[in-house]
Parts: C-alpha cells; structure tokens; sequence
C-alpha cells in the first residue's frame, strides 16, 4: 500500500505464482479477496491451472481431497477469516491423509480499520494448528514465496497439512475510502 492509500503491485504474487507452477499445483481454488488478486489472477490466465471461485471456503477442503484422489495437486487460498469456516472440514484432511496446502491472507492485524475481522485475525493461527496444520507466517514479503515453496513441497512430498499466512502488513491495510 503506498502513502497515498493506493494498492501498490508487489512481486510476491508472482514469485508464489512461479512456485506453485515449478510445483505442478494444477487446481487453485479461492474466495475472492482483494490481498490475492494478483496471485488469482495469474493463476486465471495460466491454462494449465483449473481455478475454482469457490462460496464458502471449506469447499476448497473438499476440492483438494479429491483432486488428489485424481492424481492433482492442488492449492486453496483464503482470507483469514475464511479460517473460521474451515475448522470441521480440516478434520477430512486430518482423517483422510491427504497433503493439504492452504495460502490466508491475514486480516485484523496492525492498522485493521474493520473491527469484524480481528478475531479471526487473531484466533487463525492457533486454529489452524490445533487442527493440525502447520502453521508458517511470512512478515515480509520477501519471505512469501520461500515459504509457500517449502510448505508446498511438504504438503505434496510427506502427505501433510501446511498453511502459510501472509501478514496484513505484506498485503497492506485495506482502504473504504474512495
């Protein structure tokens, strides 16, 4: 975000772009949110990714179980307070043994201007792993595609449960103003 409150193109959408193609990742299912636009997008214009716009998150859960199944890697992207709606379905990926990848944008962090999205903000990360995913958090963004690069390669590699969380101060403070 620039001073002016403008949202300002970053490169790490790209470089987790580059990591998720070098990792065969072929299904990237989200709910749109403006802190992975770019990231989407990207995805979007690639013909060897399936992009799925999803409703509600935990339908992304699904998705990956049975792209697997299929012989698929898959990524899910969310907001943090998408994390919320994910808590039961974790439990398919926990029971089931599938590698899980999942990419949230945090909210409700330092300078958040909407107060419904601090608790989830807050509360994402201990749910996550106390779900058991583990949990890595990238406060830069020069860290983002490191991470999700390795917490994709164990995903995909040992058959576990990974997240990666953006902090809200890599994607910026959303703005209402106009």
């Amino acid at each position: 975000m620039s001073d002016s409150g403008e949202h300002v193109l970053v490169d790490w959408p790209i470089a987790v772009y580059e990591e998720l193609t070098s990792l065969e990742v072929s299904q990237v299912s989200f709910v749109p949110d403006a802190g992975l636009t770019q990231l989407i997008n990207l995805c979007n214009a690639d013909p060897a990714i399936h992009t799925i716009p999803l409703t509600s998150e935990e339908e992304g859960i699904a998705l990956s179980a049975g792209a697997w199944l299929g012989g698929v890697r898959s990524a899910v992207l969310m907001q943090s307070s998408g994390v919320g709606n994910i808590v039961n379905m974790l439990s398919l990926s926990r029971t089931c043994r599938f590698p899980l990848f999942i990419l949230v944008t945090m909210r409700g962090e330092s300078g958040e201007v909407n107060e419904w999205q601090v608790p989830m903000g807050k509360g994402a990360p201990t749910i996550l792993d106390v779900s058991g995913v583990n949990v890595r958090r990238a406060e830069k963004e020069d860290q983002v595609a490191r991470l999700v690069g390795q917490a994709a390669r164990t995903a995909f590699t040992c058959g576990k449960r990974e997240a990666v969380l953006i902090s809200q101060s890599v994607i910026g403070v959303k703005s209402f103003n106009k």
